[in-house]
C-alpha cells in the first residue's frame, strides 16, 4: 500500500468537561435564534462577510476530499431579477398544481406562495452547485464521490456561518433549478444546482410562522444505545 503524508494535529483545543458542556449550551441556543425568514431588508452587506463564511462552508468534510461544490455570490440587481422572474415561473406552476395537494397542504401552515419578492430585495443570494467531476486541483476530472452528502454538509456549514455573522437566511429549492446554470454560467453539463440561499437583514416587519417553530422532542429525533 502507498505510503501518504500526514501533518500533525496541532489546532485542536481540548476543554475540561464542565466548560465543554457550556460551549455546547451556548451554540444550541445561539442556534435556536436560526430563523427562515422571507422578509428581508436592502440593508447592503459588505462582500467581505460572504466571502469569510463561504469560505467557512468550504472546510466541510467531502467524499475523498474532493470538495464537489460552488458557490456563486450574487449581489447584482440585473442577475436578482433574472433569478426571480425564473423562479418565479417554476413556482406559479407549483402552486397551481404541480406540487399535487398533499404537498401543498403540508406548505399552508409556512404561508408560502408563488411570489418571491426576497429575490431581488435581500442583498445577497448565493446560489450552490455541486460538481460531478473534479479533485482537489482545479484542474483535476476525477469522479468525485458522496456529492449530495458532501454538497450538503458544506451548505449546512454556509447556513451557520451566515446565522453566526449576524445575517438571516432562508433556502429555496425551485424545482428544476437548471436556470440557475444558465444566469450564473456555469458548467452544465458537470454542475447541478443544488440550492439557493437568500441572505441579509430582516425587514422590520420579519416575521416567522409558528408552524416552523415546533420542533420534535429530543427523544423523537435521538437514540442513545
Amino acid at each position: 500500500m502507498q505510503d501518504h503524508a500526514n501533518v500533525a494535529l496541532s489546532d485542536f483545543i481540548e476543554y475540561p468537561q464542565d466548560e465543554m458542556l457550556q460551549r455546547a449550551n451556548d451554540f444550541l441556543a445561539n442556534t435556536k435564534r436560526r430563523h427562515s425568514i422571507r422578509s428581508f431588508s436592502d440593508r447592503p452587506v459588505p462582500q467581505e462577510i460572504i466571502e469569510a463564511c463561504i469560505k467557512t462552508a468550504a472546510t466541510a468534510p467531502s467524499g475523498a476530499n474532493h470538495q464537489p461544490w460552488h458557490f456563486v455570490a450574487i449581489n447584482s440587481l440585473d442577475v436578482k431579477k433574472q433569478i426571480r422572474q425564473a423562479a418565479e415561473d417554476l413556482e406559479r406552476s407549483f402552486y397551481e398544481g404541480r406540487a399535487g395537494e398533499e404537498w401543498l397542504d403540508a406548505l399552508k401552515p409556512l404561508g408560502t406562495d408563488a411570489q418571491k419578492p426576497y429575490l431581488e430585495h435581500a442583498p445577497w443570494l448565493i446560489a450552490v452547485f455541486s460538481q460531478k467531476k473534479g479533485g482537489i486541483q482545479s484542474e483535476d476530472k476525477n469522479t468525485n464521490y458522496y456529492v449530495h452528502e458532501s454538497v450538503g454538509l458544506a451548505t449546512g456549514f454556509l447556513i451557520q456561518a451566515l446565522h453566526n455573522a449576524g445575517l438571516a437566511t432562508l433556502t429555496h429549492t425551485p424545482k428544476p433549478m437548471s436556470f440557475l446554470t444558465d444566469i450564473c454560467g456555469r458548467d452544465r453539463d458537470n454542475e447541478r444546482p443544488y440550492m439557493l440561499l437568500i441572505a441579509g437583514y430582516p425587514s422590520e416587519n420579519a416575521s416567522v410562522p409558528e408552524h416552523a417553530l415546533v420542533k420534535k422532542p429530543f427523544e423523537e429525533i435521538a437514540t442513545i444505545l
